[in-house]
This record gives C-alpha cells, structure tokens and sequence, in this order.
C-alpha cells in the first residue's frame, strides 16, 4: 500500500532509533552523536552489519540528558563525565527530562585552574595559556546563569582558537 509523503508512520516509544532518527529528534547533527559515543561510555548503541548504530529507548533518554547539560546548563564535556561517573546515567536523564538542577550537582567547573576548561580540542603541540588570578565576574546585564556559561565556555573557546593560530603563524 501506497502512502502519500504527508503521512508519518510513528514508532513506538520502545523502539530503537536509527543514528539519523535519533539525531533529529535531539535536533543534532549525526557527527555529534558519534563523537559523544568517544568521549561517553556510556553511549553504547547496538552496531550491526556495516556499523549501522541503533539507539535504544534509554540511549535516546541519556542523549537528551548529555545535550540538556552541554547546551542548556553550559557544562563541559569533562562536567558531563565527572557527573555520569559520580551520580550515574539516571541522574542525567532525570537533569534532561527536567527532574533535577544544576544547583543539586556538586561542581569544581568554575574553579580556575591552569590553562582551559575544554577537555575535548586536542591541543598535543599546544601550551595552554596560565592564568595567574581569576578574572574578575561580569556583571549579569540580566543574563541567566547559563548565558554567562555559555558565552564563558564560548569565549574560553575563542582563547583556544587563538592559541592554536598564533602557534599556527610561528
């Protein structure tokens, strides 16, 4: 039987999803997902024959919670990491279905400490840069917790960026 494009056959909710299913309904690129898959052990889809990746249910849950706590919450990937290995995958879904705050999660992330927060950009060649104090706290101008996180780990980004082409430029 034939079926006009408009209509959407829905899968059940304990289907698994393809790699590309999963990615749209977390509104991300597929890249993402198999990046995360490195740097989360516990993102541990089914491979079958030709490596084609099938999340299951808790996967896609686990997935929403990774991304709620790097794009909403403005964590890092090493914040995601100490999370999951101190509290466990339950807790970060229950953070992404929106059951637990950030406030309830202990963290060290806004300690300066020498060099970048940003464990995921490999920087083999580069030396860091070493911040002798910590810069002084912005003032909010009305922003949320997780805007001045996001546009800290944004700028932290940039600093990084800058590194690597001034030692690009030798």
């Amino acid at each position: 039987m034939f079926l006009p494009e408009e209509v959407a056959l829905e899968k059940s909710p304990d289907a698994f999803r393809t790699i590309s299913e999963a990615a749209d309904e977390l509104d991300l690129p597929q890249h993402v997902l198999r990046f995360w898959e490195t740097r989360f052990a516990q993102i541990k889809p089914l491979k079958r024959g030709g490596g084609r990746r099938y999340y299951r249910p808790d996967d896609v849950q686990l997935l929403k919670g990774i991304r709620h706590l790097l794009y909403d919450q403005g964590f890092t990937i090493k914040g995601v990491q100490r999370i999951l290995k101190e509290q466990g995958a339950k807790h970060v879904i229950a953070m992404g279905e929106g059951g637990v705050s950030r406030e309830t999660v202990p963290s060290s992330e806004n300690i300066v400490i020498d060099g970048p927060k940003h464990d995921y950009v490999d920087f083999d060649d580069v030396e860091p840069p070493t911040l002798t104090h910590a810069p002084e706290p912005a003032q909010s101008h009305g922003m949320s917790d997780s805007q001045r996180a996001s546009l800290q780990s944004a700028l932290d980004t940039l600093e990084n960026c800058r590194v690597l082409l001034d030692k690009a430029r030798g």
